[in-house]
């Protein structure tokens, strides 16, 4: 019994020191770093070898009394959708991730803040914008740009309207699609509207990308895989450009007293 004792209390130092030095090197990791983290997290989810770091006793004695600015290494903006467990998909844990969910993934006001306080506040290197496979809120807009939607609940429209944009570029550039081939085009292009929103209305997470900072990149989650597909980091590149160029862009980082 006496050795078992001294065998606990030894693990129980060690993890207390493990925990000590993940504080003190609290240092946030680069930017492309952090989304190495989330693209190696993700390989982990998907072909079944999670570690489920963080989820520990240890850790939650953390949340309770220290700062998540210390810990969290990404902020990532995705749907509702039940389907979409955020923390799961990249094998990360408590104070990891800076979650904002709302349908449609859209970049409104409500979430521009909130992703501006995670940028700026929280400190997070990385911001993904996170769409995914099967998209309801995109599949809604889509069927009532083509004329066959449905009534929906009187705070649902001015919800998912960022989402007409997307759903009109997508049949432009594939005319030769109807219907349900649509869709999947309209929610890459729907993560495209959100990095653009985002840009055009969020000076300070502009600001934070061209010093290098803070780096944005856009995502689709595939519901049936578990395999995060990352889009092109040149196109957030070629958004940002368009939008610095825009005289209509938001241009006071911050709010005004």
């Amino acid at each position: 019994m006496k050795v078992i004792t001294i065998v606990f209390l030894a693990m129980l130092s060690l993890n207390f020191i493990t925990v000590a030095e993940d504080h003190k090197s609290g240092d946030k990791p680069s930017p492309d770093k952090a989304l190495q983290m989330l693209k190696d997290g993700n390989t982990r989810f998907y072909s079944g070898e999670l570690t489920h770091p963080h989820l520990d006793n240890a850790r939650l004695i953390q949340a309770g009394s220290e700062n998540q600015g210390d810990y969290a290494y990404a902020t990532v903006i995705t749907c509702s959708d039940s389907r979409v467990p955020v923390e799961s998909i990249f094998d990360a844990g408590v104070m990891d991730v800076f979650v904002i969910r709302v349908a449609g993934n859209v970049c409104d006001t409500d979430e521009i803040g909130s992703i501006e306080y995670g940028l700026a506040h929280v400190n997070t290197p990385v911001l993904v914008v996170l769409g995914h496979t099967q998209c309801g809120a995109v599949t809604a807009v889509t069927n009532a740009v083509e004329g066959h939607g449905h009534a929906l609940e009187r705070n649902i429209p001015p919800l998912v309207d960022n989402i007409i944009p997307a759903v009109k570029r997508a049949k432009e550039i594939h005319s030769n699609k109807h219907g349900s081939e649509v869709i999947p085009f309209a929610i890459e292009e729907n993560v495209w509207q959100g990095i653009n929103d985002l840009f055009r209305e969020s000076p300070a997470t502009r600001n934070l990308v061209n010093e290098g900072k803070a780096k944005v990149v856009g995502a689709i989650y595939n519901v049936g895989t578990g395999k995060v597909d990352w889009l092109p980091e040149s196109k957030v590149a070629e958004i940002l450009k368009k939008v610095e160029a825009d005289p209509e862009r938001a241009m006071n980082v911050m709010a005004e007293e």
